[in-house]
């Protein structure tokens, strides 16, 4: 176990990644078995992963068609590991995890990290989380017993030990898995399991810091099992330190392998654009583009906050907003940094004050990445796109340093971990026995994960 800052508190004295016995599918094609991150999953994109493979992750990750069948899920796991579909690693380790392709190259560290409050400095969140997916995969961590996908984290590793072991591995040693998927990526996998290799990661990792690059949603899921466990463990008289202590993640080195950022945008179904536009006038300057091509190379050059919004015809970007109207609906007590984020002047500005919403699950759709398929999915609900510039990483890691998060879905980091190359277990094996009330595929509160 590590060693603790608090013997009476399960919180680890720095950043710690320990070694884990890795879960593993033992099938003859890997890449057809995985899957993009659970949130990363459009609609129209579940029934291929469904179709591609008999035992896609899919059926782990989003079971059911409704989302909430987190019963189902716990059954599919149970009866892969019987049957040998799924496997465990004998040996625990922590292993090194490379994706290499055209223009992208990444490698890091999977294993079980310490789970540390934000007030600690460890593990650093820069975005809000919303209750609804937390809800979501916290039903189904606890119905599974299992960490289904790794969160991602970015640390500085100034050419330590860590990261020089990490490209001597993936260099030197033929690796334990690999699998091409249909984006033209290889993954590899290599475990390290050598108790002095494991002891140098420790002892370079131990006074660093992590930043949450994708997967807060999930590191507060980890947390509040952490807290359930600690609570029945506390009325019993039998809290201990276990499994629940840490959560499945990745770990990249920022300076070695720079991550890159991409935009994530909205999409306002009950907002039509004419609308839109209409009510922007009296705040920005709003100019009009042909096309959604004109439209996306004028709002790339803008500088300061920028938005260009579209329904599928003429697009509109919206400029140099009011000075008094944005200094007075920008929050005081915010640093300069934050308050100059285009997605704190969306959540702050635009939204409440010129459109009279909040930036909350239930007004606002997301879209990841892809323009073309915002302006879709706006075209299709009669509704608008709101297309947005991503972060700079500094202005990111800055605003974390400061102790402050950016709005929820600011940033969208990559290249994000395959899901389905490597699962972990919260039990030596889950049991298919009935739930408890409350645990039997019911949704949660907070409504579901999107």
């Amino acid at each position: 176990m590590p060693r603790m800052a608090n013997p009476e508190l399960p919180i680890p004295d720095g950043l710690v990644l320990r070694p884990f016995h890795g879960v593993r599918f033992a099938v003859d094609d890997l890449a057809e078995v995985t899957s993009p991150p659970y949130d990363l999953i459009a609609e129209n994109d579940v029934r291929e992963l469904l179709d591609s493979h008999p035992n896609n992750v899919v059926r782990l990750i989003l079971p059911g068609a409704d989302r909430h069948r987190y019963a189902e899920a716990r059954e599919i796991l149970g009866s892969w590991l019987s049957s040998g579909v799924l496997v465990v690693d004998a040996a625990p380790a922590v292993y090194v995890y490379e994706q290499a392709g055209q223009g992208v190259l990444q490698r890091g560290l999977i294993g079980d990290v310490g789970l540390a409050a934000p007030e600690q400095r460890v593990i650093l969140p820069h975005e809000d989380v919303m209750p609804g997916p937390v809800a979501d995969r916290l039903a189904l961590m606890r119905t599974t017993e299992a960490n289904l996908e790794p969160i991602f984290l970015l640390y500085e590793g100034r050419g330590g030990a860590a990261t020089r072991l990490v490209d001597r591995v993936a260099a030197t040693r033929p690796p334990l898995t690999e699998a091409e998927t249909r984006d033209g990526v290889r993954h590899r996998l290599w475990a390290v399991t050598d108790p002095a290799e494991l002891s140098e990661l420790d002892d370079d990792l131990r006074d660093r810091s992590a930043l949450i690059a994708d997967g807060h949603h999930r590191y507060a899921t980890y947390r509040a099992l952490q807290a359930e466990h600690h609570a029945a463990g506390s009325r019993t008289g039998r809290d201990e330190p276990g499994p629940w202590d840490f959560g499945l993640a990745l770990l990249v080195d920022v300076e070695a392998y720079p991550p890159e950022l991409k935009a994530i945008h909205r999409v306002i179904p009950g907002l039509p654009l004419g609308e839109a536009v209409a009510r922007a006038r009296g705040a920005w300057q709003v100019h009009e583009h042909a096309d959604l091509a004109k439209g996306l190379a004028a709002l790339e050059e803008a500088t300061g906050p920028a938005f260009l919004l579209s329904d599928g015809g003429p697009t509109h970007l919206l400029t140099d907003p009011d000075p008094c109207q944005l200094e007075h609906a920008m929050p005081a007590d915010r640093s300069a940094r934050w308050r100059a984020l285009n997605t704190s002047v969306l959540a702050e500005f635009l939204l409440p004050k010129v459109w009279g919403m909040q930036d909350d699950e239930h007004s606002v759709r997301i879209v990841h990445h892809d323009p073309e398929a915002a302006v879709r999915l706006a075209r299709d609900s009669g509704g608008t796109a709101v297309l947005l510039n991503p972060l700079a990483v500094d202005d990111v890691l800055a605003v974390a340093a400061q102790n402050e998060r950016v709005p929820r879905k600011s940033t969208s980091f990559g290249p994000k971990p395959r899901t389905g190359l490597i699962l972990r277990l919260l039990t030596a094996q889950p049991d298919r026995r009935p739930r408890p009330s409350g645990e039997d595929g019911s949704p949660p509160p907070g409504g579901p994960p999107r």
